[in-house]
């Protein structure tokens, strides 16, 4: 079977990862590792009161790891100057919407000017030849329709999270406009991706974080919004819509860089309480109980949210590799492995990549 010609962009490339701590610049990492990737990453340590990808899946073996904060202009710049990308992965951000509440100065200073920090210092270094933005689902304003978001939508978010991603788009935007316009420049796209899950995850309010830890410590899981529709995806999804866009900028350059939505089909779209009853059914025996209520300090989130990828499958080739059953299964499979001490979870990692791939290889063959 014949490779896809993007596998072989990465391989032998200086890459630059930020937020490669967290979780999908974790997996991120790892497969760039995998292509044959000389990758650098820079993020903020991660946390030690929970158990960290990082740290569990190797991720800062054989890299160049520098825990830095993206609000460090003169850091950041100092990092990708030394360094000398070639392609540039931007996923160091303030994740959280119930975090923004708390703190929305920290998250539009982390989000909007980390992103600008991180431009300033690309347009200063000329081995950057492609530059992929990742911000959100949630980057787009608010409106009375249900269609799905498409990639031309006005950007705004109501919250300071999304609001925060929506800025980010418009600062990518015209640092396209103002200086990575011409074919001597970097070319600069963004990336949306839905609701991601996959093995590793510990962040606080996410559904399948919150439900592994429910699941782990016997307590009953309490759904916030069981009626809300999200675009679930497994993360090797977007991640590869990331990947083959920075393989088409940095080939064809400036005819990608713009905004690119990816997103699971409509039949992935599922409410909260959905998704939960087939993680229960799919961990079996030792799944969390459930509760449908409110909690302390609950906030405001939208009620229906898809995306419109047909861009991307149109352009780019890209398409997703797994169903619903498919990605929970996996995830599952993960957090299993980790809990009940089955190995290295590298190496489980890897091989959850490597199996990805093979799927992609045999779809390109056919």
């Amino acid at each position: 079977m014949s490779e896809p010609r993007w596998i072989d962009c990465y391989r032998g490339r200086a890459v630059l990862v930020t937020g490669h701590t967290g979780f999908k610049g974790g997996w991120l990492v790892v497969w760039l590792k995998r292509l044959g990737a000389r990758v650098t990453g820079l993020a903020l340590e991660p946390g030690r009161n929970q158990p960290a990808l990082f740290d569990l899946a190797g991720i800062g073996e054989g890299i160049s790891s520098y825990f830095a904060d993206v609000r460090d202009a003169e850091a950041v710049a100092t990092i990708v100057a030394r360094h000398r990308p070639e392609v540039v992965f931007h996923l160091a951000a303030q994740p959280l919407v119930h975090t923004s509440y708390h703190e929305p100065a920290l998250t539009y200073m982390t989000n909007v000017m980390g992103t600008v920090h991180l431009l300033e210092a690309v347009r200063r270094t000329p081995s950057v030849r492609a530059v992929v933005n990742v911000t959100s689902d949630k980057c787009y304003g608010s409106r009375a329709s249900a269609r799905s978001h498409r990639e031309c939508d006005p950007m705004g978010g109501d919250d300071p999270y999304s609001s925060s991603k929506g800025a980010a788009e418009l600062v990518t935007a015209a640092y396209r406009r103002s200086y990575f316009g011409d074919d001597g420049g970097p070319a600069l796209a963004s990336a949306r991706a839905g609701n991601v899950f996959g093995g590793g995850d510990w962040a606080a309010d996410r559904l399948v974080p919150d439900i592994v830890r429910a699941a782990a410590s016997g307590e009953a899981l309490c759904l916030r919004h069981p009626d809300a529709i999200r675009p679930w995806q497994h993360v090797l999804e977007p991640l590869y819509g990331y990947l083959l866009l920075g393989a088409h900028l940095d080939t064809d350059r400036q005819a990608y860089a713009e905004g690119w939505n990816f997103a699971p089909d409509d039949t992935n779209a599922v409410t909260v309480a959905e998704l939960v009853r087939l993680w229960s059914s799919t961990w079996g025996a030792g799944g969390p109980s459930i509760e449908i209520g409110q909690s302390p300090g609950q906030v405001p989130e939208t009620k229906v949210l898809r995306l419109d990828a047909s861009k991307a499958r149109r352009r780019l080739g890209w398409a997703p590799q797994f169903s619903l059953d498919d990605a929970v299964r996996l995830t599952v499979d993960w957090y299993r492995s980790y809990y009940q001490g089955g190995g290295s979870m590298r190496d489980f990692t890897e091989r959850q990549i490597t199996c990805y791939m093979a799927r992609l290889i045999e779809e390109a063959s056919n």
